[in-house]
């Protein structure tokens, strides 16, 4: 079998990163569009660090803080239209994954003239501006993938947007912009990146490279699940999520995901269900589902967490998410039609029939 593993984004962890290196934001460009969402940026102080830096340089910028969550393609074509207009050369992502996969999808689109219906092709040009992402929360890897996810409303779903093109050229990892960072945010994004590298080690693209950084994302996260639930987390146990998030990052930009974030999307498309916590609601029911096939894979993926059961993991993903939403018999077949038209179910090692995918939504979730 052939295998490979590819991330081309050079990462730069640690407390004051961004202020320590001028060097790198004067290497991207001489004027700079920031992409973020309305507040978070200007609270947690990276916004400050990053305009410090470019005004230090002498660089200049232009701020499109207009990203809604799940960003639509209206969103990301308004910013692109945006940043045409303001003559930039460069990007800079800070946020969490919402301003990262929109400055992704707004940069291919300032730069290449691509049609609604060719936007998830996947077949684009070369020309793309350089980027740098800074990472607010600790969920969804974006700093480190090539894929945008927006929501489309013709597919009444969310979909992804990749290529190799859309990989940012630096990340810059600081866990002090998340210690303000609410619980219930911190948890739906620690469970994201913890779905991201399970799901890893389950696709059809694994392999020992994707799992091996799967694995220890895998323990740098679940080390912190006693944390979450006392709701107090240190500064080094921030860094350890968001160090978990960026390989879990690093995981999926080599194996895509599965069917939980296929099943997943149609909650938060219908329900408004956070990301992260719609793929916590459905993992351990596809992790059963995967276990009656690969028993001994699934036992791994526990024993790294420090569980015998699925059910075991089941109860602590519960103490962390609360009161589960629940959906009817008749919601759960229509989101497994949807599901099942996804790439990712066929990308699971198990691929699971409609039926199948049926089944694991009434166990997670039809009460």
């Amino acid at each position: 079998m052939r295998q490979q593993y590819f991330m081309p984004t050079r990462v730069i962890m640690g407390e004051d990163c961004v202020k320590s290196n001028p060097e790198i934001f004067r290497e991207i460009g001489n004027k700079v569009l920031i992409v973020t969402g309305a507040s978070s940026a200007k609270k947690n102080g990276s916004l400050d660090d990053v305009l410090n830096v470019l005004s230090s340089n002498g660089q200049t910028w232009t701020i499109f803080d207009r990203v809604t969550p799940n960003p639509s393609i209206a969103c990301v074509r308004e910013g692109a239209e945006f940043a045409k207009k303001e003559g930039v050369d460069s990007v800079i992502a800070i946020g969490g994954g919402s301003p990262m996969d929109a400055a992704k999808a707004i940069n291919l689109l300032a730069c290449q003239d691509i049609s609604d219906d060719n936007l998830f092709s996947g077949q684009y040009g070369p020309e793309i501006m350089p980027m740098i992402f800074i990472p607010t929360t600790a969920g969804t890897g974006s700093e480190v993938t090539p894929y945008s996810i927006l929501t489309n409303d013709r597919a009444r779903t969310k979909t992804s947007l990749g290529s190799p093109i859309l990989f940012p050229k630096y990340a810059f990892l600081d866990a002090r912009y998340m210690l303000d960072m609410p619980m219930n945010i911190t948890i739906n994004t620690a469970i994201d990146a913890l779905s991201h590298s399970i799901e890893g080690m389950i696709t059809r693209r694994a392999n020992p490279v994707t799992n091996s950084i799967a694995a220890e994302s895998i323990r740098k996260i679940s080390s912190c699940f006693d944390a979450m639930k006392s709701g107090k987390l240190s500064l080094d146990q921030r860094f350890e999520l968001l160090y978990g998030s960026t390989l879990g990052g690093m995981v999926i930009a080599n194996t895509g995901t599965t069917a939980v974030h296929s099943m997943g999307y149609s909650l938060t498309y219908f329900h408004n269900v956070d990301h992260g916590r719609a793929n916590g609601l459905l993992l351990p029911a596809f992790m059963s589902y995967i276990n009656k096939h690969k028993p001994e894979l699934i036992s791994t993926i526990l024993s790294i967490m420090g569980f015998d059961t699925v059910q075991q993991f089941r109860d602590t993903l519960n103490d962390l998410l609360g009161v589960r939403e629940s959906i009817s018999r008749e919601q759960a077949e229509k989101y497994a039609e949807i599901a099942s038209r996804s790439k990712n179910v066929s990308n699971s090692i198990v691929v699971p029939s409609t039926d199948d995918l049926i089944g694991i939504l009434y166990e997670a979730l039809v009460l």
